[in-house]
Formats: structure tokens, C-alpha cells, sequence
């Protein structure tokens, strides 16, 4: 009787120490399976960003080489037609003046004043021509240097169009730390002087180059009617200028308000 007793006293308690096992394993297999899960997920969301860092990577990549390859093109564009204006137009008008010059001889009185106008236009539009062609070739910009260059532009402006068009270098001038980035930011400029010429009905045109330490603020301004930058429909030339800044990294801001001209803004790291 007391064996029987025993059993029936210990039976409750083995089972409830089964169940508890049970209970422990099945928690144990939770855990391992909720911890797979979450790696998985981790192991997936790793790799599904980095492909995704890849692609933008890429992409840039892909921009930054079609910018290159457009600029490119551009330049050389520009660079055959400075050839064709120096080689073929100034020859003709070179070829012009010559024969004005001889034709001059022949004349006298009121006829040889009105001769002598027509020959001094030509003789100015031939210099015209030649300045023209020497801003469009990279080897002349960099050669005469980029605040020549500047000069150079803003002088030629000034005769066509401009009361004023003048260029103030502050601090000390510095290397670019790459020769493609000082004629990128020349043509950046040419382009906002296109475009005040042809919209902005300007009398005075400036330009600032503050050379600090480690960067170069450059300032472009004109006085015309401006435009609300809200509403402005970006042409190719806007846009053109914006990319040529990314491409090398300069903070840009063009700012204009109706009546009150357009503001060009541009910073340029030399150690960045």
C-alpha cells in the first residue's frame, strides 16, 4: 500500500516537470527561430542597401562622366569656332581694312571722312573678332590667366553694350588646384555675361573675386530689370551654368528679383 501511495503522490509532480521542459524548449526554439528571422532580416536590409548605394554610386558616376563628356564637346565646340573667327572672319576683314586702306588713297573731301568711318569700323570689328576668338580657346585663357581673361571679356562687353563692366580682385591670387576648374568657372561667367546682354537691359556690369584662405568668393552682378526666379522657365544656359558648378564641386546661388538686376554667387574650394 505505502508503494502504491508513493506513485500516486510523485505522478503529479513528474508530470508537471515535463510540461515545464517542454514549455523551456519550446521558448528555446522561439528564441532561435525569432533570432534567424531578425538576421535574415538584418543580412537582407544590409544588402539591399548597399545594392542600393551601388546604384546611386553609379548613377552619379554615370552623371558625372556624361557632365565631363558634355563639357567636353563643349569646349572643343567652342575652341574650333575661336579657330574659324580668327582663321577665316578676321583673315576676311583683315583682308577688308587692307583694301579700305588702298581705296583711301583715291579719296579726298567729305567722301574720304565717311571712307575713313567705315575703315575704323572694320578695323574694330576685326579687333572684336580677334578678342572674341582668343576667349573661346582654353590655351589662350590660360595662358594670359583667369583674371586676365575676365578683363579681357568685361572690356570687350563694355565697348559693345555696358556704362561700366569692371572686375575687382580682392586678397591674394591663388593657384586653382586644377587648370579645367579656372576655365569651367570662366565660361560660368561668360554664360552670365550672355545672358546679361541678351535679357537683362544692364547699363553696369561687376564682377568680385575675394581670394581667402582655403576659398574664392566670386560675385557676378548686373543692374537690369532681373526676373522672378519663381516663376523663370531654366533655359539651357541657366542649367548649363548650374551643372558646370557641380561638376566641380562650388557652392552656386543665382539671385534676381524683378527691377532689381541678377546675382551670381559661386564658391570655389581650393582644398576640398
Amino acid at each position: 500500500m505505502d508503494n502504491i501511495f508513493l506513485l500516486l503522490t510523485q505522478q503529479p509532480v513528474t508530470s508537471t516537470a515535463s510540461e515545464r521542459y517542454l514549455l523551456i524548449y519550446m521558448i528555446g526554439v522561439l528564441i532561435v527561430i525569432t533570432s534567424l528571422v531578425i538576421l535574415f532580416f538584418i543580412v537582407f536590409q544590409k544588402r539591399k542597401n548597399k545594392l542600393l548605394i551601388d546604384k546611386i554610386k553609379q548613377q552619379q558616376a554615370f552623371e558625372k562622366e556624361l557632365s565631363n563628356a558634355q563639357t567636353e564637346i563643349q569646349e572643343q565646340t567652342l575652341k574650333n569656332i575661336g579657330w574659324e573667327l580668327h582663321d577665316n572672319v578676321g583673315q576676311l576683314l583683315a583682308a577688308a581694312s587692307m583694301q579700305l586702306n588702298i581705296l583711301k588713297t583715291k579719296l579726298d573731301g567729305e567722301a574720304l571722312d565717311s571712307f575713313k568711318d567705315a575703315s575704323n569700323t572694320v578695323k574694330e570689328s576685326l579687333k572684336e573678332v580677334r578678342m572674341l576668338s582668343r576667349s573661346l580657346n582654353n590655351e589662350v585663357v590660360l595662358n594670359i590667366g583667369f583674371e586676365q581673361s575676365i578683363t579681357n571679356e568685361l572690356n570687350r562687353l563694355k565697348k559693345m553694350k555696358f556704362a561700366s563692366a569692371e572686375l575687382n580682385v580682392k586678397g591674394e591670387v591663388k593657384p586653382f588646384k586644377n587648370k579645367k576648374h579656372e576655365i569651367i568657372i570662366f565660361r560660368i561667367l561668360q554664360e552670365f555675361f550672355s545672358n546679361t546682354v541678351k535679357y537683362s537691359e544692364a547699363k553696369n556690369l561687376s564682377v568680385i573675386l575675394d581670394y581667402q584662405n582655403d576659398q574664392l568668393l566670386i560675385t557676378a552682378k548686373d543692374d537690369g530689370k532681373g526676373f522672378d526666379m519663381s516663376t523663370i522657365n531654366k533655359g539651357a544656359g541657366l542649367l548649363n551654368m548650374q551643372s558646370r558648378a557641380e561638376l566641380i564641386k562650388m557652392d552656386y546661388e543665382l539671385l534676381s528679383q524683378p527691377g532689381n538686376g541678377v546675382t551670381l554667387k559661386m564658391i570655389y574650394y581650393f582644398n576640398d
